[in-house]
C-alpha cells in the first residue's frame, strides 16, 4: 500500500526501477515505489523490501545508506556480518553485534557510540558485565546494572543516576541496603525501606520524606511503630496505630 513521502533515494534523486538491478522482482510483486524499495530513503520502504526479499540481503550490505545496510543486516546470513561491526555507522555496528555470537560483542565494547554499546549490554553473559557499570553513558549503566550479577552491584552505590541506584536497590544483596539509609533520593531510600529486613528499618524511620516513612510505617515492628505514634504527619500515625492494634503483625517476607 502506498505511503510516506516521494520514493527518492539516500540522495534525494527520484528513483526510477528500470535502472535497478532488482527490477525483476517489480514483475514478481515483491518491491514496488512508495511501498517496497532497496534505493529509497524512507526506512519502512527498505525494510519491507528485505521481508519480502531476504534471500538479496547478503547483496546489499555494502550500499551506501546506512538504513540499507541495518536492515540487510537483519536477515543476512550471520558469516557476512563481522565486517560490519567496523561499519562507519554506529546503527549498522548495534544491528551485527545483536545479530552475531556473544564473542563478536566483545570487540565492541568501547565502541564511542552508545547505541552499539547499549547493544554490547544486551548481548553480553551476565558475569562480564563489570567493565559496563562504569560507561560513561546512564542508559548502557542501567542496562548492565539490570543484568549483571547481585555481587557486583555494591561498586555502584554512589552512581550518580538515581534511576540506576533504584534498580541497585531491587536486585542487591538486602544486607546491603543500609547503605541507602542516607542516599539523596527519597525513592532510593523508600525502595530500600521496602525491601530491607524488618528489624533494619530503623535507620528509615526518622527520613524527612513522608512516603520513605510510610513504607517504614507499614513494615516495621513494634518498637519502631511505637516511634512513629508521634510522627508529625497524621497519616504515618494512624498507619504505625493501625498496626499496633491488629492482632498480629505481619511483614512481608525478604530474602536475604
Amino acid at each position: 500500500m502506498p505511503e510516506g513521502p516521494a520514493p527518492v533515494d539516500w540522495q534525494g534523486t527520484a528513483l526510477d526501477c528500470a535502472r535497478c538491478r532488482f527490477r525483476a522482482r517489480l514483475d514478481l510483486g515483491r518491491c514496488g515505489l512508495r511501498w517496497a524499495c532497496v534505493h529509497d530513503r524512507y526506512a519502512k520502504r527498505i525494510e519491507r523490501f528485505f521481508v519480502l526479499n531476504p534471500e538479496l540481503a547478503d547483496d546489499c550490505l555494502r550500499m551506501p545508506y546506512f538504513e540499507t545496510r541495518i536492515n540487510a543486516a537483519r536477515v543476512a546470513t550471520l558469516f557476512r556480518l563481522p565486517p560490519l561491526l567496523n561499519d562507519p555507522d554506529a546503527g549498522v555496528r548495534a544491528m551485527a553485534v545483536l545479530r552475531l555470537p556473544v564473542s563478536h560483542a566483545r570487540r565492541r565494547i568501547k565502541d564511542p557510540d552508545r547505541r552499539v554499546r547499549i547493544a554490547v549490554a544486551h548481548r553480553l553473559p551476565s558475569d562480564e558485565l563489570l567493565p559496563m557499570l562504569s560507561d560513561p553513558d546512564n542508559y548502557v549503566r542501567q542496562i548492565a546494572v539490570r543484568r549483571a550479577e547481585p555481587g557486583t552491584l555494591p561498586a555502584l552505590l554512589g552512581d550518580a543516576d538515581p534511576e540506576i541506584r533504584r534498580v541497585i536497590v531491587r536486585r542487591i544483596r538486602p544486607d546491603w541496603l543500609t547503605a541507602f539509609i542516607t542516599d539523596p533520593d527519597p525513592l532510593v531510600r523508600r525502595d530500600a525501606a521496602h525491601r530491607i529486613a524488618p528489624e533494619r528499618l530503623h535507620g528509615f524511620a526518622a527520613d524527612p520524606d513522608i512516603r520513605v516513612r510510610h513504607a517504614v510505617a507499614e513494615r516495621a515492628p513494634r518498637p519502631v511503630l511505637e516511634t512513629l505514634l508521634h510522627d508529625p504527619e497524621a497519616l504515618i500515625r494512624e498507619t504505625a496505630a493501625e498496626r499496633l492494634a491488629a492482632p498480629t503483625q505481619e511483614t512481608p517476607h525478604v530474602d536475604r
